[in-house]
C-alpha cells in the first residue's frame, strides 16, 4: 500500500500541542461560550475591542511545547465563532488586525515555531457562527472558506498541515471537499490534511485526500484500511479538563498519570498524541497548564528514544493486557504499566522477597540485553527458544514514573543458528 512521505514524517512527530485561542479566551467560559451562553452577536463582537495578547505570547507558548517534547503545534486560526487570528486581507474585518492589538497573531505563532524548530499546523473551522452566508447561502460560504484557507496557505511559508473541524454540523451537505483539498495541494503539497470526524465517528476514514483519521477524546485503535487506496496516519486529540478553550472555573483536571498513560497508549497503535491547552485572553497559559506540560516533559525526557520513531510491533504479550512492545531497527521497547512502588509496608506496597513482575511473549530474535531507558540499569530476562520472559521489579521508593520503558536489544539469527 502506498505511503506518502508526508504521512511518514507526520508519524515520526509523535507528540503535538493543540491550542484553542480566540476571543472566547477573554471570557474564560470555554470555546463554545457564545453559543452555549447565548451571547448576542454585537456583545460578543465587542470583545475584539479589548483583545490584545501580550507581545511574547507565542514565544512563551512555543517554549512550553518545546520543553514538553512536542514536535508540532496546531493553532486555532479561526474557531466556530468566526474570529480570525490572521489578516483576512479584506475578506472580513472580524480578525486580529482589526482588534485592539492590530497584529497578525498567526504570523507571530509561525515565527515563534520556526525559531524553536517546531512545526506549525493550522486549525480552521468549517462551521461559522458569524459569517451569515453559512446559513443563508452555503455555496457562497464555501467560497469564503476556501478564500480564507488560501490566505493561510500562501502567506506563512511551509506549514505542517491543515486541521479542519465541523463537518459533522452539516453531515449531509456537499462541502465541495475536492475543491478545498486541491487548493491546499496547490500551495502546500507537503502539508497533512486532517478533517476531524468528531466524537461520534472516531477513527473513520473520509475523503481520499485526507492523510490522518482522528480520535477525539477517545482511545486510538488500529485503523481499518480495508478498501482504502492509501495508507493514512492517526491522531488522538485530548484535553486536560472539560474544555478546549480557557475556562477559569473548570477544575476537573485529569491527573498527570492519566495523561502519561494516554500518551503511551497512543504510541501503542502508532497514533500521534495532540494534547490541548487553552491560553487565557492575554495569550499566556494558566499556571496549572504550564505545570502539566512540565511534568509530561520530565517523563518524555526519560523515554524520548521510545516515543517518536518506534512503531507498533506484531509481538503480543501473553499475560498482560496493557503492556505492549514497539520496534525500531534492531531494538524493541517494552512499555510497562501498573508497576507499583516498593518500600516500607507503612508507606508503600511491600512485595514479598524476590517477587517480580513478568511479561511473557514470543520473539524470533536472540535478546542481547534489556535495560531501563530512564536510568540504564539492567532488567532480568530469560529466553528459551522464542519463548521470552522479562522480569521487572517495582519502582524503588522515591520514584514512580507511571509508565516505564525497557529497551530490548536483539540479534537476528543466521540461517541454521539456534538460540543459546
Amino acid at each position: 500500500m502506498l505511503i506518502k512521505q508526508r504521512i511518514k514524517e507526520f508519524e515520526k512527530l509523535g507528540f503535538g500541542m493543540f491550542v484553542h485561542f480566540g476571543l472566547y479566551s477573554m471570557l474564560g467560559l470555554g470555546e463554545w461560550a457564545k453559543l452555549q451562553h447565548k451571547i448576542p452577536d454585537k456583545e460578543y463582537e465587542m470583545l475584539a475591542q479589548s483583545f490584545s495578547p501580550e507581545d511574547d505570547w507565542a514565544d512563551k507558548l512555543v517554549e512550553t511545547a518545546k520543553t514538553a517534547g512536542c514536535k508540532y503545534i496546531t493553532l486555532t486560526t479561526r474557531h466556530h465563532d468566526g474570529f480570525s487570528l490572521f489578516d483576512t486581507k479584506g475578506l472580513s474585518n472580524y480578525d486580529s488586525v482589526h482588534s485592539l492589538c492590530r497584529r497578525d497573531l498567526v504570523k507571530e505563532f509561525v515565527d515563534a515555531c520556526i525559531k524553536k524548530d517546531i512545526i506549525p499546523f493550522i486549525y480552521h473551522t468549517l462551521i461559522d457562527w458569524h459569517e451569515k452566508s453559512f446559513k443563508s447561502d452555503f455555496k457562497s460560504y464555501l467560497k469564503y472558506l476556501r478564500d480564507s484557507v488560501e490566505i493561510l496557505c500562501r502567506n506563512y511559508g511551509e506549514i505542517g498541515g491543515i486541521w479542519f473541524d465541523g463537518q459533522w454540523d452539516k453531515p449531509d451537505a456537499d462541502w465541495e471537499e475536492d475543491a478545498l483539498y486541491n487548493l491546499i495541494r496547490q500551495y502546500q503539497p507537503n502539508a497533512m490534511i486532517i478533517n476531524n470526524t468528531g466524537m461520534s465517528k472516531r477513527g473513520e476514514l473520509g475523503h481520499i485526500e485526507l492523510d490522518s483519521v482522528t480520535f477525539e477524546r477517545g482511545k486510538p485503535q488500529p485503523i481499518n484500511l480495508k478498501g482504502s487506496p492509501k495508507y493514512v496516519a492517526s491522531e488522538m486529540c485530548e484535553v486536560f479538563n472539560d474544555h478546549w478553550g480557557y475556562a477559569k472555573d473548570d477544575l476537573n483536571y485529569k491527573s498527570p498519570a492519566e495523561i502519561i498513560c494516554e500518551f503511551a497508549e497512543c504510541r501503542r497503535f502508532g497514533s500521534n498524541f495532540l494534547l490541548n491547552v487553552g491560553p487565557m485572553g492575554n495569550g499566556y497559559l494558566r499556571p496549572i497548564d504550564s505545570a502539566y506540560f512540565g511534568v509530561l516533559g520530565e517523563w518524555v525526557t526519560y523515554f524520548n528514544e521510545a516515543l517518536y520513531l518506534p512503531r507498533p510491533s506484531s509481538i503480543e504479550i501473553i499475560n498482560k493486557t496493557k503492556d505492549f512492545i514497539l520496534k525500531h531497527k534492531n531494538c524493541y521497547y517494552l512499555f510497562c504499566f501498573n508497576l507499583q512502588m516498593a518500600g516500607d509496608k507503612n508507606v508503600a506496597l511491600k512485595l514479598k522477597e524476590n517477587e517480580r513482575y513478568e511479561d511473557i511473549f514470543d520473539i524470533n530474535e536472540r535478546i542481547e540485553s534489556v535495560i531501563w531507558l530512564d536510568d540504564g540499569t539492567s532488567v532480568s530476562f530469560a529466553q528459551n527458544g522464542s519463548s521470552t520472559r522479562i522480569f521487572t521489579e517495582p519502582f524503588k521508593y522515591g520514584r514512580n514514573l507511571v509508565v516505564r520503558v525497557a529497551k530490548i536489544s536483539v540479534k537476528n539469527l543466521r540461517v541454521g543458528e539456534k538460540y543459546q
